[in-house]
C-alpha cells in the first residue's frame, strides 16, 4: 500500500471525527460560555450549575443530529469499504 493511500484514509477518518463531534462540543461550549457569563453576572460560583446544562444540551444536540450523524458515518465507511478491493489488487 503506498504512503498516499494511507494517508487519504487517515485523512477521511480524521474530517470523519471531526465532522461528527464540531457540532455537540460547539453547544457545549456556547453553554458552557453563556452559564459562565450569568454567573459572572449573579455571582454565583456553584461548579455544578456548568455541569448539567451542558450535559444535557451536549445529550439533546446529539439526540437531534442523530440521524445526520448516522448518514455521515454509514456514507464514508460506505466509501472506505469500496475502496478495499482496489487496495487488495494494488497490493
Amino acid at each position: 500500500m503506498e504512503d498516499s493511500v494511507v494517508i487519504q484514509i487517515v485523512q477521511t477518518v480524521l474530517i470523519l471525527v471531526i465532522q461528527l463531534s464540531a457540532p455537540v462540543l460547539f453547544v457545549g461550549i456556547v453553554v458552557g460560555l453563556l452559564i459562565s457569563i450569568f454567573q459572572s453576572v449573579t455571582q454565583i460560583q456553584e461548579s455544578t450549575l456548568t455541569f448539567v446544562p451542558k450535559l444535557f444540551c451536549g445529550i439533546l444536540t446529539f439526540i437531534i443530529l442523530l440521524p445526520w450523524m448516522l448518514n455521515v458515518y454509514r456514507t464514508t465507511a460506505n466509501e472506505l469499504f469500496n475502496m478495499i478491493p482496489a487496495l487488495i489488487g494494488a497490493g
